[in-house]
Protein backbone atom coordinates (compact mmCIF):
# COMPACT_ATOMS: atom_id res chain seq x y z
CA UNK A 1 0.00 0.00 0.00
CA UNK A 2 1.22 3.50 -0.86
CA UNK A 3 0.99 6.39 1.58
CA UNK A 4 1.32 10.09 0.64
CA UNK A 5 3.41 11.83 3.31
CA UNK A 6 4.56 15.08 1.70
CA UNK A 7 2.94 17.70 -0.53
CA UNK A 8 5.28 20.30 -2.03
CA UNK A 9 2.50 22.03 -3.95
CA UNK A 10 2.25 22.89 -7.63
CA UNK A 11 5.65 22.72 -9.26
CA UNK A 12 6.99 23.39 -12.78
CA UNK A 13 9.47 21.37 -14.82
CA UNK A 14 12.61 22.05 -12.75
CA UNK A 15 14.86 22.82 -15.73
CA UNK A 16 12.30 24.62 -17.90
CA UNK A 17 13.65 28.18 -17.90
CA UNK A 18 11.40 30.68 -19.65
CA UNK A 19 12.38 33.26 -22.24
CA UNK A 20 9.31 35.36 -21.43
CA UNK A 21 6.23 35.40 -19.22
CA UNK A 22 4.12 34.72 -22.31
CA UNK A 23 5.35 31.12 -22.51
CA UNK A 24 3.00 28.37 -21.38
CA UNK A 25 4.32 26.58 -18.31
CA UNK A 26 3.48 23.01 -17.36
CA UNK A 27 2.85 22.43 -13.66
CA UNK A 28 1.97 19.41 -11.56
CA UNK A 29 1.23 18.62 -7.92
CA UNK A 30 4.51 17.40 -6.39
CA UNK A 31 3.57 14.82 -3.76
CA UNK A 32 5.71 12.02 -2.35
CA UNK A 33 4.63 8.48 -1.44
CA UNK A 34 6.01 5.63 0.64
CA UNK A 35 5.27 2.07 -0.50
CA UNK A 36 5.14 -0.12 2.59
CA UNK A 37 5.57 -3.28 0.49
CA UNK A 38 8.77 -2.43 -1.41
CA UNK A 39 9.86 0.44 0.93
CA UNK A 40 10.29 2.62 -2.17
CA UNK A 41 9.83 6.41 -1.95
CA UNK A 42 8.43 7.86 -5.18
CA UNK A 43 6.55 10.82 -6.59
CA UNK A 44 2.79 10.55 -6.40
CA UNK A 45 2.54 11.80 -9.98
CA UNK A 46 5.11 11.16 -12.70
CA UNK A 47 5.77 13.76 -15.37
CA UNK A 48 5.97 12.50 -18.96
CA UNK A 49 9.70 11.87 -19.61
CA UNK A 50 9.77 13.76 -22.91
CA UNK A 51 8.70 16.95 -21.10
CA UNK A 52 11.83 16.76 -18.94
CA UNK A 53 14.45 15.11 -21.12
CA UNK A 54 14.63 16.54 -24.63
CA UNK A 55 16.74 18.65 -26.98
CA UNK A 56 16.43 21.65 -24.65
CA UNK A 57 17.84 19.98 -21.54
CA UNK A 58 20.24 22.37 -19.80
CA UNK A 59 22.03 20.49 -17.00
CA UNK A 60 25.59 19.78 -18.08
CA UNK A 61 27.81 17.69 -15.79
CA UNK A 62 31.05 19.15 -17.15
CA UNK A 63 30.12 22.64 -15.95
CA UNK A 64 31.32 21.67 -12.47
CA UNK A 65 34.99 21.00 -11.76
CA UNK A 66 33.85 18.89 -8.82
CA UNK A 67 31.86 16.61 -11.14
CA UNK A 68 34.64 16.45 -13.74
CA UNK A 69 37.04 15.13 -11.09
CA UNK A 70 34.38 12.85 -9.62
CA UNK A 71 33.70 11.08 -12.92
CA UNK A 72 37.37 10.78 -13.81
CA UNK A 73 38.11 9.20 -10.42
CA UNK A 74 35.03 6.97 -10.72
CA UNK A 75 36.12 5.65 -14.12
CA UNK A 76 39.64 5.01 -12.82
CA UNK A 77 38.28 2.94 -9.93
CA UNK A 78 36.18 0.79 -12.25
CA UNK A 79 38.99 0.27 -14.76
CA UNK A 80 41.53 -0.68 -12.11
CA UNK A 81 39.33 -3.21 -10.31
CA UNK A 82 37.18 -4.68 -13.07
CA UNK A 83 39.08 -4.02 -16.35
CA UNK A 84 35.85 -3.71 -18.37
CA UNK A 85 36.01 -4.39 -22.10
CA UNK A 86 32.41 -3.74 -23.18
CA UNK A 87 31.03 -0.62 -21.46
CA UNK A 88 27.63 1.03 -21.62
CA UNK A 89 26.41 4.15 -19.85
CA UNK A 90 22.75 4.96 -19.39
CA UNK A 91 22.30 8.72 -19.22
CA UNK A 92 25.65 9.84 -20.63
CA UNK A 93 24.93 13.60 -20.57
CA UNK A 94 27.84 15.36 -22.33
CA UNK A 95 30.17 12.36 -22.05
CA UNK A 96 32.04 13.44 -18.92
CA UNK A 97 32.19 9.80 -17.74
CA UNK A 98 32.35 7.71 -20.91
CA UNK A 99 35.19 9.72 -22.42
CA UNK A 100 37.42 7.88 -19.94
CA UNK A 101 36.78 4.64 -21.87
CA UNK A 102 37.59 3.57 -25.42
CA UNK A 103 35.04 4.77 -27.96
CA UNK A 104 35.58 1.55 -29.92
CA UNK A 105 33.89 -0.62 -27.28
CA UNK A 106 31.65 1.85 -25.43
CA UNK A 107 28.01 2.69 -26.17
CA UNK A 108 25.72 5.18 -24.51
CA UNK A 109 22.04 5.88 -23.98
CA UNK A 110 21.06 9.55 -23.76
CA UNK A 111 17.47 10.68 -24.41
CA UNK A 112 18.40 14.38 -24.54
CA UNK A 113 19.17 14.90 -28.20
CA UNK A 114 21.42 17.92 -27.68
CA UNK A 115 23.76 15.86 -25.49
CA UNK A 116 23.51 12.71 -27.61
CA UNK A 117 24.84 14.77 -30.52
CA UNK A 118 27.86 15.80 -28.45
CA UNK A 119 28.90 12.23 -27.57
CA UNK A 120 28.17 10.94 -31.07
CA UNK A 121 30.37 13.72 -32.45
CA UNK A 122 33.37 12.58 -30.38
CA UNK A 123 33.06 8.98 -31.52
CA UNK A 124 30.84 7.32 -28.91
CA UNK A 125 27.84 5.51 -30.39
CA UNK A 126 24.95 7.11 -28.52
CA UNK A 127 21.31 6.11 -28.75
CA UNK A 128 18.93 9.05 -28.39
CA UNK A 129 16.35 6.94 -26.56
CA UNK A 130 14.84 6.23 -23.15
CA UNK A 131 16.13 3.02 -21.56
CA UNK A 132 13.77 0.04 -21.80
CA UNK A 133 13.64 -3.61 -22.89
CA UNK A 134 13.38 -2.70 -26.57
CA UNK A 135 16.56 -0.61 -26.40
CA UNK A 136 18.33 -3.40 -24.50
CA UNK A 137 17.50 -5.82 -27.33
CA UNK A 138 18.83 -3.29 -29.84
CA UNK A 139 22.10 -2.93 -27.92
CA UNK A 140 22.57 -6.71 -27.73
CA UNK A 141 21.86 -7.14 -31.44
CA UNK A 142 24.15 -4.30 -32.56
CA UNK A 143 26.96 -4.46 -29.99
CA UNK A 144 26.63 -7.58 -27.87
CA UNK A 145 26.09 -7.88 -24.13
CA UNK A 146 28.03 -5.66 -21.74
CA UNK A 147 30.45 -6.51 -18.92
CA UNK A 148 29.96 -3.06 -17.33
CA UNK A 149 26.79 -0.98 -17.33
CA UNK A 150 27.05 2.33 -15.52
CA UNK A 151 24.58 5.08 -14.73
CA UNK A 152 24.92 8.24 -12.65
CA UNK A 153 21.94 10.15 -11.30
CA UNK A 154 19.72 8.54 -13.87
CA UNK A 155 18.19 5.35 -12.45
CA UNK A 156 16.15 7.56 -10.11
CA UNK A 157 14.64 9.09 -13.29
CA UNK A 158 13.33 5.73 -14.52
CA UNK A 159 9.65 5.51 -13.76
CA UNK A 160 9.21 1.79 -14.51
CA UNK A 161 11.97 0.27 -12.40
CA UNK A 162 10.95 -3.34 -13.00
CA UNK A 163 11.39 -2.90 -16.74
CA UNK A 164 14.62 -0.91 -16.25
CA UNK A 165 16.25 -3.55 -14.05
CA UNK A 166 14.98 -6.42 -16.21
CA UNK A 167 16.50 -4.74 -19.28
CA UNK A 168 19.81 -4.26 -17.47
CA UNK A 169 19.84 -7.93 -16.44
CA UNK A 170 19.20 -8.93 -20.05
CA UNK A 171 22.05 -6.73 -21.33
CA UNK A 172 24.71 -7.96 -18.88
CA UNK A 173 27.03 -10.91 -19.53
CA UNK A 174 26.77 -13.60 -16.83
CA UNK A 175 29.58 -12.17 -14.66
CA UNK A 176 29.02 -8.54 -15.65
CA UNK A 177 28.34 -5.71 -13.21
CA UNK A 178 25.92 -2.82 -13.05
CA UNK A 179 27.20 0.21 -11.11
CA UNK A 180 25.10 3.31 -10.51
CA UNK A 181 24.96 6.38 -8.32
CA UNK A 182 21.85 8.15 -7.07
CA UNK A 183 20.88 10.42 -4.16
CA UNK A 184 20.58 8.64 -0.80
CA UNK A 185 17.17 8.59 0.86
CA UNK A 186 18.80 8.21 4.27
CA UNK A 187 20.89 11.36 3.76
CA UNK A 188 17.86 13.26 2.51
CA UNK A 189 15.92 12.34 5.64
CA UNK A 190 18.83 13.15 7.96
CA UNK A 191 19.58 16.52 6.36
CA UNK A 192 15.99 17.53 5.57
CA UNK A 193 17.17 18.09 2.00
CA UNK A 194 13.68 17.97 0.55
CA UNK A 195 14.94 19.71 -2.58
CA UNK A 196 16.24 16.32 -3.73
CA UNK A 197 12.59 15.91 -4.71
CA UNK A 198 11.59 17.34 -8.09
CA UNK A 199 10.09 16.21 -11.37
CA UNK A 200 13.14 14.32 -12.67
CA UNK A 201 13.63 12.36 -9.45
CA UNK A 202 10.80 9.85 -9.80
CA UNK A 203 12.27 8.01 -6.80
CA UNK A 204 14.67 8.63 -3.93
CA UNK A 205 16.37 5.34 -3.12
CA UNK A 206 17.15 3.48 0.04
CA UNK A 207 19.39 0.44 -0.24
CA UNK A 208 16.48 -1.49 1.28
CA UNK A 209 14.09 -0.61 -1.54
CA UNK A 210 16.71 -1.20 -4.22
CA UNK A 211 17.47 -4.64 -2.85
CA UNK A 212 13.78 -5.56 -2.96
CA UNK A 213 13.27 -4.30 -6.50
CA UNK A 214 16.50 -5.64 -7.98
CA UNK A 215 16.16 -9.10 -6.47
CA UNK A 216 12.78 -9.63 -8.10
CA UNK A 217 14.39 -8.77 -11.44
CA UNK A 218 17.32 -11.18 -11.15
CA UNK A 219 19.90 -8.72 -9.84
CA UNK A 220 21.70 -8.48 -6.50
CA UNK A 221 23.57 -5.70 -4.71
CA UNK A 222 27.05 -6.84 -3.71
CA UNK A 223 28.62 -3.55 -2.58
CA UNK A 224 27.51 -0.11 -1.42
CA UNK A 225 29.70 2.98 -1.19
CA UNK A 226 28.48 6.17 0.48
CA UNK A 227 29.42 9.35 -1.37
CA UNK A 228 29.28 13.06 -0.59
CA UNK A 229 28.49 14.03 -4.18
CA UNK A 230 25.11 15.71 -4.85
CA UNK A 231 24.47 16.19 -1.17
CA UNK A 232 24.83 12.53 -0.24
CA UNK A 233 24.60 9.63 -2.67
CA UNK A 234 25.07 5.88 -2.79
CA UNK A 235 27.17 4.06 -5.36
CA UNK A 236 25.51 0.70 -5.86
CA UNK A 237 27.41 -2.28 -7.28
CA UNK A 238 25.10 -5.00 -8.58
CA UNK A 239 25.38 -8.27 -10.47
CA UNK A 240 23.21 -11.18 -11.54
CA UNK A 241 21.84 -13.09 -8.55
CA UNK A 242 24.38 -15.40 -6.95
CA UNK A 243 27.36 -14.50 -9.16
CA UNK A 244 29.42 -12.51 -6.62
CA UNK A 245 30.01 -12.49 -2.88
CA UNK A 246 27.85 -9.93 -1.08
CA UNK A 247 30.16 -7.64 0.88
CA UNK A 248 29.71 -6.33 4.43
CA UNK A 249 28.91 -2.82 3.18
CA UNK A 250 25.50 -4.02 1.99
CA UNK A 251 24.45 -5.36 5.40
CA UNK A 252 25.93 -2.29 7.11
CA UNK A 253 23.81 0.06 5.00
CA UNK A 254 20.69 -2.04 5.45
CA UNK A 255 21.24 -2.00 9.21
CA UNK A 256 21.73 1.78 9.30
CA UNK A 257 18.51 2.27 7.38
CA UNK A 258 16.58 -0.06 9.66
CA UNK A 259 17.91 1.74 12.74
CA UNK A 260 16.75 5.06 11.30
CA UNK A 261 13.30 3.66 10.59
CA UNK A 262 13.41 3.69 6.81
CA UNK A 263 10.73 0.99 6.71
CA UNK A 264 8.22 2.89 8.88
CA UNK A 265 5.66 5.45 7.69
CA UNK A 266 6.09 7.47 10.90
CA UNK A 267 9.67 8.33 9.85
CA UNK A 268 8.39 10.05 6.72
CA UNK A 269 5.62 11.85 8.57
CA UNK A 270 8.25 13.31 10.93
CA UNK A 271 10.31 14.34 7.91
CA UNK A 272 7.32 16.20 6.45
CA UNK A 273 6.98 18.24 9.65
CA UNK A 274 10.67 19.16 9.49
CA UNK A 275 10.21 20.29 5.89
CA UNK A 276 7.38 22.63 6.90
CA UNK A 277 9.55 24.07 9.68
CA UNK A 278 12.41 24.64 7.22
CA UNK A 279 10.07 26.49 4.86
CA UNK A 280 8.84 28.84 7.57
CA UNK A 281 12.36 29.59 8.79
CA UNK A 282 13.70 30.35 5.30
CA UNK A 283 10.83 32.65 4.35
CA UNK A 284 11.13 34.49 7.67
CA UNK A 285 14.89 35.00 7.26
CA UNK A 286 14.62 36.28 3.68
CA UNK A 287 11.68 38.54 4.55
CA UNK A 288 13.58 40.12 7.44
CA UNK A 289 16.64 40.70 5.26
CA UNK A 290 14.60 42.49 2.62
CA UNK A 291 12.97 44.62 5.33
CA UNK A 292 16.48 45.58 6.45
CA UNK A 293 17.22 46.75 2.93
CA UNK A 294 19.73 44.03 2.08
CA UNK A 295 20.33 42.91 -1.49
CA UNK A 296 19.66 39.18 -1.66
CA UNK A 297 20.38 36.98 -4.68
CA UNK A 298 20.57 33.25 -5.28
CA UNK A 299 23.75 31.42 -6.30
CA UNK A 300 22.90 28.65 -8.76
CA UNK A 301 19.73 28.22 -10.83
CA UNK A 302 19.39 24.58 -9.85
CA UNK A 303 16.62 22.01 -9.97
CA UNK A 304 16.88 21.89 -6.19
CA UNK A 305 16.23 25.62 -5.89
CA UNK A 306 13.21 25.28 -8.20
CA UNK A 307 11.61 23.01 -5.60
CA UNK A 308 12.53 25.32 -2.72
CA UNK A 309 11.39 28.56 -4.35
CA UNK A 310 8.07 27.17 -5.59
CA UNK A 311 7.26 25.33 -2.36
CA UNK A 312 8.15 28.34 -0.22
CA UNK A 313 6.65 30.94 -2.56
CA UNK A 314 9.98 32.75 -2.95
CA UNK A 315 9.98 35.06 -5.96
CA UNK A 316 11.56 38.34 -7.13
CA UNK A 317 10.15 40.09 -4.07
CA UNK A 318 12.62 38.17 -1.87
CA UNK A 319 15.36 37.19 -4.36
CA UNK A 320 16.50 39.98 -6.71
CA UNK A 321 17.96 37.57 -9.26
CA UNK A 322 19.84 34.30 -9.65
CA UNK A 323 23.44 34.06 -10.86
CA UNK A 324 24.42 30.95 -12.79
CA UNK A 325 27.32 29.99 -15.05
CA UNK A 326 25.16 27.92 -17.44
CA UNK A 327 24.76 29.99 -20.60
CA UNK A 328 21.51 28.22 -21.55
CA UNK A 329 19.87 29.56 -18.39
CA UNK A 330 21.18 33.12 -18.58
CA UNK A 331 18.79 35.84 -19.70
CA UNK A 332 15.82 33.65 -18.80
CA UNK A 333 13.35 33.38 -15.94
CA UNK A 334 13.43 30.64 -13.31
CA UNK A 335 10.75 27.94 -13.53
CA UNK A 336 7.55 28.78 -11.69
CA UNK A 337 8.63 31.83 -9.69
CA UNK A 338 10.13 33.72 -12.68
CA UNK A 339 13.23 35.12 -11.00
CA UNK A 340 15.67 36.56 -13.58
CA UNK A 341 18.82 34.50 -14.21
CA UNK A 342 22.03 36.36 -15.11
CA UNK A 343 25.72 35.45 -15.44
CA UNK A 344 27.84 35.89 -12.29
CA UNK A 345 30.07 38.54 -13.88
CA UNK A 346 26.98 40.72 -14.39
CA UNK A 347 25.51 40.47 -10.92
CA UNK A 348 27.67 38.83 -8.30
CA UNK A 349 29.52 41.92 -7.15
CA UNK A 350 30.08 44.09 -4.07
CA UNK A 351 26.47 45.35 -4.17
CA UNK A 352 25.27 41.91 -3.07
CA UNK A 353 24.88 41.45 0.68
CA UNK A 354 23.63 37.88 0.87
CA UNK A 355 23.37 34.94 -1.53
CA UNK A 356 21.09 31.95 -1.08
CA UNK A 357 23.10 28.80 -1.79
CA UNK A 358 20.87 27.26 -4.45
CA UNK A 359 23.67 24.87 -5.38
CA UNK A 360 24.35 23.85 -1.78
CA UNK A 361 25.65 20.46 -2.89
CA UNK A 362 28.62 22.33 -4.40
CA UNK A 363 29.16 24.42 -1.26
CA UNK A 364 32.86 23.62 -0.89
CA UNK A 365 33.62 24.51 -4.50
CA UNK A 366 31.56 27.72 -4.31
CA UNK A 367 32.98 28.97 -1.01
CA UNK A 368 36.50 28.48 -2.34
CA UNK A 369 35.67 30.25 -5.59
CA UNK A 370 33.96 33.17 -3.82
CA UNK A 371 36.51 33.82 -1.06
CA UNK A 372 36.62 37.48 -2.10
CA UNK A 373 32.87 37.86 -1.59
CA UNK A 374 33.18 36.46 1.94
CA UNK A 375 36.24 38.59 2.75
CA UNK A 376 34.32 41.71 1.76
CA UNK A 377 31.54 40.90 4.21
CA UNK A 378 29.22 38.96 1.94
CA UNK A 379 27.35 36.01 3.37
CA UNK A 380 25.63 32.88 2.12
CA UNK A 381 22.34 31.42 3.31
CA UNK A 382 21.77 27.67 3.33
CA UNK A 383 18.73 25.66 4.36
CA UNK A 384 20.64 22.35 4.71
CA UNK A 385 20.54 20.78 7.26
CA UNK A 386 18.85 23.82 8.81
CA UNK A 387 18.26 27.42 7.78
CA UNK A 388 21.25 29.56 8.73
CA UNK A 389 23.74 32.19 7.56
CA UNK A 390 27.28 30.97 6.80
Amino acid sequence: MKHTFLDLGMQPIANNFLSSLDEEEYKFNLTVEFDDETKLVSLGEFVRPELMFNDSYVYCSSNSKTMQKHFKDYATVLKEEFSPKQVMEIGSNDGVFIKNFSSDTTVAIEPCGNFAKITNSIGYKTYDKFWNLEVAEQIIQNHGKRDLISSSNCVCHMQNLDEAFSAINKCLIDDGIFVFEDPSLLKMLERVSYDQIYDEHAHVFSVTALQNLMNRNGLEIFRVENLVVHGGSNRIYACKLGTRKVENSVLENLSLEQEYGIQELATYEKFAKKVATSKDALVELLTNMKKEGRKVVSYGATSKSTTVFNYCGIGPDLIDYIVDTTEAKQGKLSPGMHIPVIPPHSGFDDTVDVAFLGAWNYKKEILTKEEGFLRNGGRFITHIPRVRII
